[in-house]
């Protein structure tokens, strides 16, 4: 059975994962793209369940180590096909997982101060 994957790191790239869904939609028309978690996918991975694996951008499927994914899927019998495989030079390539990585913590440091926050807002409402 193939699988699509799509993603997008956040709310401002909605059109994007509407676009991905739209050429995946077309690329193999009739997939079910209801895929909801990254785990689930794996699982079927290794259990063979997955004939197909397609995919609009290398970095929509996983952040780092696409390069063991990529073995992961074929040593389970998956054939993973990148719709959009753009070939970057090594300094390109560590450029693009330098800025991942920065927007990762800055990520994660936002939703601490978030968390923060509501927590703070939580202890004064019960000192009161």
């Amino acid at each position: 059975m193939p699988v699509t994957y799509c993603r997008v790191s956040s709310a401002a790239q909605k059109p994007d994962l509407k676009n991905q869904r739209r050429v995946l939609e077309d690329f193999g028309a009739g997939l079910d793209l209801r895929r909801n978690k990254f785990v689930a996918l794996m699982d079927r991975i290794e259990a063979r369940q997955v004939s197909h694996l397609i995919i609009a951008h290398k970095d929509r499927l996983v952040r780092f180590g696409f390069s063991w994914f990529e073995r992961f899927c074929a040593e389970h019998g998956t054939e993973l096909l990148v719709l959009n495989n753009e070939l970057l030079s090594p300094e390109q390539e560590m450029v693009q997982d330098v800025l991942t990585i920065v927007h990762c913590f800055s990520v994660r440091l936002y939703g601490l101060r978030n968390y923060r926050k509501r927590n703070g807002a939580l202890a004064e409402d019960v000192r009161k």
